[in-house]
């Protein structure tokens, strides 16, 4: 410290004065007055000792002043890393407090914005945008890139549409890591935004997690080096945060999606129930109400005629009661849960020979019931018993072949095949939204139960094919959805 400082000053003080003392002593030639070379001789080591003194204080001043600073620019230090602390805190608990997909997104980048201002206010001159992917329309087989939420954004520039192959955006979907982007007015994709035109720089952030990428996030400045190391760093703590809100928000979509779907079908059983109800079991009972009047009329004037009429009353009953049996064992087959698939699918078959005199044809290879999950059984059955129905309903089929086999090891197919009168699969579909049935719906979100891929190749006069491709593990469900994309 300033005392030990002090202390080594005086040491250096008398150090010199008896240096001099002893020099003039060891002078045997002065003529001078002994005592004037003496009193020369203090002043000499006063003044060298106060040139000292003077030098030892001003470094001492100097390093107390760089210290004083050091300790003002630390503190300073801290508390920037104590507010940017504070802002990434917020930030995760804001994107954490929302499970809105939309919401995510604005409130990812107003937090940004804070995350990046500086003590003396918020940054001027930062564009920062969602590019996420979505199917192109009219062409839902293509992927683009459209814009979920902008800053500094033109009302045009939110309209555009990129394909992010080339450029800034290419590089970073490309390569699945953070890219700085330089010249952004010739890129070749974002040049056509107007917003990005004035910017000299930018930062692109890909949204992946995993094997699913949901977009980018871009942020844009007019000045070249604004992005440095420390932004950077600051904007990939953002992303980070913003991909794992962005899974929440779509896990809670897809979860809301499919409870609506749930509903849905579970509000088109009971209509289905109720369409065969009327159209079954209840006219069987009114029928039967008619013949028994009819029957208890004859009975009085002509007993043989009400006798054959009894008979028929009395098969229209047992008719009835297998066409309500039948309709219970599909609402739940109880043969499905003991004895397996196979024994599900030959019950199903041999019901519609004895209720509907419709010749279904099983066939199923056992290594693919083996490889198959007890609750894809389930689904599976429902799929095929949907696709038979519909054919016994309007295909006017002599044979529906059920069929369910492995294609490979991991991949299992079932198939629904009648030789009926076909139909025009186009004009089906261009009409189904206005049609009262929704069977293939139904078929195909069953199908997406189980992660399979519906097909139907049907053409009047040539029958209808239904196949519903079943992956059996992670990697073949990849593998499919790789080769049809």
């Amino acid at each position: 410290g300033v005392l030990e400082y002090y202390k080594k000053a005086c040491f250096r003080f008398a150090k010199a004065f008896f240096c001099v003392m002893i020099i003039l002593l060891q002078v045997d030639t002065l003529t001078m007055d002994n005592s004037l070379l003496i009193l020369a001789g203090i002043g000499l080591a006063v003044l060298l000792s106060g040139i000292w003194l003077g030098y030892v204080l001003r470094g001492m001043l100097t390093r107390k002043r760089v210290d004083s600073e050091r300790k003002a620019i630390r503190k300073e230090a801290k508390r920037i890393e104590r507010e940017r602390s504070s802002l990434i805190y917020e930030m995760i608990s804001e994107l954490s407090a929302t499970l809105n997909y939309q919401r995510v997104l604005e409130t990812a980048l107003d937090v940004s914005m804070r995350v990046l201002s500086s003590p003396n206010g918020a940054v001027k001159g930062l564009v920062s945008a969602f590019f996420l992917f979505d199917r192109a329309e009219g062409n839902p087989d293509r992927i683009v890139l459209r814009v979920g939420s902008a800053r500094g954004f033109t009302p045009a520039d939110h309209r555009k549409v990129l394909e992010g192959v080339g450029g800034l955006l290419g590089e970073t979907i490309e390569s699945g890591e953070a890219q700085v982007g330089r010249n952004i007015a010739q890129d070749a994709e974002l040049s056509r935004i107007v917003a990005l035109r004035s910017c000299s720089s930018a930062y692109c952030i890909p949204l992946r997690a995993g094997l699913e990428t949901y977009g980018v996030l871009i942020f844009a400045h007019q000045s070249p080096d604004f992005f440095s190391k420390e932004r950077c760093e600051l904007l990939d703590i953002v992303g980070h945060q913003v991909i794992i809100a962005l899974q929440n928000a779509r896990l809670y979509a897809d979860l809301e999606q499919e409870k609506e779907r749930m509903m849905e079908i579970q509000e088109e059983a009971r209509k289905k129930l109720a369409r065969d109800l009327h159209d079954g079991p209840t006219q069987s009972v009114a029928a039967i109400a008619m013949r028994v009047n009819f029957a208890r009329r004859l009975m009085e004037r002509d007993i043989d005629t009400a006798q054959k009429e009894l008979v028929k009353i009395e098969e229209l009953a047992r008719r009835t009661t297998k066409e309500i049996r039948h309709m219970l064992f599909t609402l739940r087959p109880l043969v499905l849960e003991s004895k397996g698939l196979a024994a599900a699918l030959e019950s199903m078959a041999e019901k519609m020979r004895e209720t509907y005199d419709q010749n279904v044809l099983i066939e199923v290879q056992p290594e693919a019931v083996e490889n198959l999950e007890i609750g894809k059984q389930a689904v599976v059955f429902y799929i095929a018993e949907e696709a038979v129905n519909n054919a016994r309903k309007h295909a006017e089929a002599a044979h529906i072949w059920v069929r369910l086999k492995l294609l490979q090891a991991d991949i299992a197919m079932l198939e629904i095949q009648d030789d009926g009168v076909g139909f025009n699969l186009d004009a089906v579909d261009a009409t189904y939204d206005n049609r009262g049935s929704l069977g293939m719906v139904n078929m195909r979100e069953r199908a997406e139960l189980v992660n399979g891929f519906l097909h139907i190749e049907s053409a009047e006069g040539k029958g209808t094919r239904i196949q519903v491709v079943i992956p059996l593990t992670e990697d073949a469900y990849d593998r499919l959805r790789n080769r049809r994309g």
